[in-house]
């Protein structure tokens, strides 16, 4: 983490919701010196031991990075007391549905304005984080550690890579409880359906990862010809079932992502 800022400059985080939290967790897991971070937010709730946290901007040099990670609806009510902190800064916000054009209207000194839009699993270094705007070196040496880092070319995109790796974990999750709950169905205790459960998709995910093979090649190898895998194969993929709900999944998730766009655009 030493190249992620130059030396003796600064982080400062307007606002420290759950994800904006756990970034800050794995910057801090991963060597981040402590004393550089600075999180405003009203509450002054701590953040983690030794981080500064204050309830207002501070009257001092703007920081190097001004991380924006309050609620979408607030930037209008912020913005103006962030303008003297973000005079060359590199911004960077989490905010959703809030596109690069607002933000520039909102801090016209800032230094470069990135999107990035993390999912929560960047606790553990395992996130996702899809980014577009005014890349920098510093801005990807300080992304690096949360996980798989990608740049989407065309702001447009944003809204389709947010519903897939932002809300995907919650459509994960959802796939565990129901395989879970499917496995009670048919015979197995609560618990003990729900750590199978658990441990077969952390496990195949990591093989996933690792392997040379596609996800669909990987199905495909497990389930033997007759065998029961195909059987149940065979109800998944009956008229693209599962690639039809997930598509309605994701595309019900990003028409949300380009209204609250509009929405902010419109503030």
């Amino acid at each position: 983490m030493s190249g992620a800022v130059p030396s003796g400059k600064t982080i400062w985080l307007i606002g420290c919701g759950n994800m904006a939290g756990a970034m800050v967790s794995r910057w801090l897991d991963t060597g981040l010196d402590r004393a550089r971070i600075t999180v405003v937010r009203p509450s002054g709730t701590p953040v983690a031991e030794g981080v500064r946290v204050v309830t207002e901007v501070p009257d001092a040099p703007p920081p190097a990075i001004l991380l924006l990670g309050f609620k979408p609806h607030q930037l209008d009510a912020i913005a103006p007391n962030v303008t003297g902190a973000s005079a060359g800064a590199s911004i960077v916000s989490i905010l959703a549905g809030t596109d690069l054009e607002t933000l520039r209207r909102r801090f016209p000194d800032a230094g470069g304005i990135v999107r990035a839009l993390p999912n929560l699993p960047v606790a553990l270094g395992k996130g996702v984080v899809a980014m577009c705007g005014d890349r920098s070196s510093r801005v990807d040496a300080l992304m690096a550690p949360l996980g798989l880092i990608e740049w989407v070319a065309d702001e447009s995109l944003m809204d389709a890579a947010t519903a897939l790796a932002g809300s995907g974990p919650a459509f994960l999750y959802r796939f565990i409880d129901a395989l879970a709950r499917a496995g009670t169905a048919v015979g197995l205790p609560a618990d003990q359906s729900q750590r199978l459960a658990l441990a077969t998709v952390e496990g195949s995910g990591l093989l996933a990862a690792s392997s040379s093979l596609s996800p669909a090649e990987l199905a495909d190898c497990v389930a033997s010809k007759g065998g029961s895998t195909r059987k149940g194969l065979d109800v998944l993929d009956a008229d693209d079932a599962l690639v039809r709900l997930l598509t309605e999944t994701l595309a019900a998730a990003k028409t949300r992502n380009a209204e609250m766009a509009a929405i902010s655009r419109a503030g």
